[in-house]
């Protein structure tokens, strides 16, 4: 069997037989990649505990016909301990790694700039003190805007006409012009909107001297847009305080 390596974090794992594991991972050359690593549910395993969600690993790996398989693991960064010792970072970071997962449609398909964005992410809360919940509404809109969902919050999203505009619908992506307004839409508050559009472009100065009630608004707005664009709803989003 051919071998490569690539750098990757893993997103999931489930159990396979008796002592196996089939790993979900968002490789930095490779995208989304399933694999089986062997033997990982014994205590002897010489590498178990590195294939772990939120785990930032170094890989080799065996191509096969319907799974690859992992021959060596090492651990660049365990952001799953830092990310499971407190309950906000953890359920932020289970959206992330879900939303990683359902946005990369294809195995094998090159994903770079959606493994980066998950690695800031997951050092973002890790490393920076940053809220999880802010760094979550970032992770979101961006990898929205890589995977072809970039909303607008400058121009109408269906006329192109320049801003301020104050009705939002995520069905329409994004802002809409008075002309363009359609039933059923937002009118978040202006300072909300400038939020949304700091929150995407990774303003973070912007973001930290905002307000509560707008980081609620828009963080409702943020959920919204996304539930729209994926086809079925997030099972982690449940959990995340919102």
């Amino acid at each position: 069997m051919a071998l490569y390596r690539d750098e990757a974090v893993v997103l999931r794992t489930q159990k396979l037989g008796e002592a196996d594991r089939i790993v979900t991972l968002l490789t930095r050359g490779n995208g989304r990649v399933r694999a089986v690593a062997k033997g990982v549910r014994r205590t002897s395993s010489r590498f178990g505990s590195r294939l772990e969600p939120f785990t930032h690993v170094d890989l080799q790996l065996a191509e096969g016909r319907s799974l690859d398989v992992v021959t060596q693991a090492e651990t660049l960064y365990p952001y799953g301990a830092r990310v499971g010792s407190d309950y906000e970072r953890y359920t932020a970071g289970t959206v992330m790694l879900e939303t990683a997962e359902r946005l990369v449609v294809e195995d094998k398909e090159p994903a770079l700039q959606q493994f980066l964005l998950l690695v800031g992410a997951l050092r973002a809360m890790c490393e920076t003190g940053r809220p999880p919940g802010q760094v979550l509404d970032s992770f979101l809109l961006r990898s929205l805007a890589v995977a072809g969902y970039a909303p607008s919050f400058d121009g109408c999203a269906r006329c192109g006409l320049e801003g301020p505009h104050r009705a939002f619908s995520p069905a329409a992506g994004g802002m809409l012009c008075s002309t363009c307004r359609v039933p059923g839409t937002a009118s978040p508050a202006r300072e909300t909107v400038l939020l949304l559009g700091a929150l995407l472009a990774g303003d973070w100065e912007v973001v930290g001297t905002s307000e509560p009630r707008h980081r609620k608004e828009a963080t409702s707005l943020v959920a919204a847009y996304l539930s729209w664009h994926i086809e079925r709803g997030l099972k982690s989003m449940a959990h995340v305080e919102r």
